[in-house]
């Protein structure tokens, strides 16, 4: 099998002056726009960028991590990068309440490109994706390169209902095939993405896995990944309050190459992981020995 070769850290992490380009909502999704040069043109699929919130409280309310949707390198504004919220549901964050409405041209601190992206296949493989709403958005990108490398790509999309997948259209430009799942059944197959994997594994005969989902479903995806004999790659997404791995708060206890656990920072050694290597029961705790 052949497994996807060594990720690096993201390279020419800047921080810069930006602003913001502009606010859109798609279905159930708000996708911000962001003028960032340094950034866009460092930027590999499964990096993070850093922004600051808040307008007149930003120095009461730390930066905020996400991860890229998209990134283009040249326009008329320079270097952009988009990242994809959904708000609905999830605790008040008052710092990506401001982002959401924050009017062209209000001026932010961007911070990267950040973090560990994905690794890609050194030869052609079959590759399946598997994104869970707003949470699947930088696999959009990542489709583009695989298929620069002649990866037949396959897409696994879903969300509670129809309003809450994100990019089944992008999808279906992207990958040779496209599979959507809705918790309500709304849209395609009635389950989740997790309960979608293993069928689409056996019949597509996946080599490599890559996952942008919640905890829970992330660690399904590598269950069944390993159970079908295939790599996966999977981004975690954690509460990151410094971005720059100074402050220790995005730890995650994860297996080295030697069965040793030790906490690593989300921020720096991830967002992307390994999947198998994650000790994904452990995540709200420091296991014994682990280092």
């Amino acid at each position: 099998m052949a497994g996807p070769g060594a990720a690096r850290a993201g390279v020419g992490v800047s921080s810069t002056a930006g602003q913001v380009l502009g606010v859109k909502r798609v279905g159930g999704f708000h996708v911000v726009s962001l003028v960032a040069p340094a950034v866009a043109e460092g930027f590999r699929p499964g990096n993070l960028v850093a922004v600051t919130v808040g307008g007149p409280l930003t120095e009461r309310l730390m930066r905020r991590t996400l991860p890229i949707h998209n990134a283009r390198a040249a326009g008329a504004h320079g270097g952009t990068v988009e990242v994809v919220l959904h708000l609905a549901g999830r605790p008040a964050d008052p710092g990506l309440d401001w982002l959401v409405r924050a009017p062209a041209g209000t001026p932010l601190d961007v911070h990267g490109p950040l973090g560990r992206p994905f690794a890609l296949p050194k030869e052609p493989v079959t590759c399946v994706l598997v994104g869970e709403g707003a949470a699947g958005a930088p696999l959009f990108p990542l489709a583009e390169r695989l298929k620069e490398r002649g990866c037949t790509v396959h897409m696994l999309l879903g969300g509670a209902t129809d309003g809450l997948v994100f990019g089944a259209l992008e999808a279906r430009r992207s990958a040779r095939g496209l599979t959507v799942t809705t918790e309500d059944g709304s849209v395609g197959i009635h389950g989740t993405v997790a309960d979608a994997l293993p069928e689409l594994l056996e019949r597509t005969g996946a080599e490599v896995v890559y996952a942008c989902a919640g905890p829970a479903t992330l660690h399904a995806v590598a269950a069944a990944a390993e159970h079908h004999g295939a790599w996966s790659q999977t981004l975690l997404e954690v509460p990151m309050p410094c971005a720059t791995g100074l402050c220790q708060a995005c730890v995650v206890p994860v297996v080295g190459e030697d069965g040793l656990t030790r906490m690593v920072r989300a921020c720096s050694e991830g967002p992307v992981f390994r999947g198998d290597r994650v000790r994904w029961t452990d995540l709200d705790d420091v296991p014994e020995g682990a280092r």
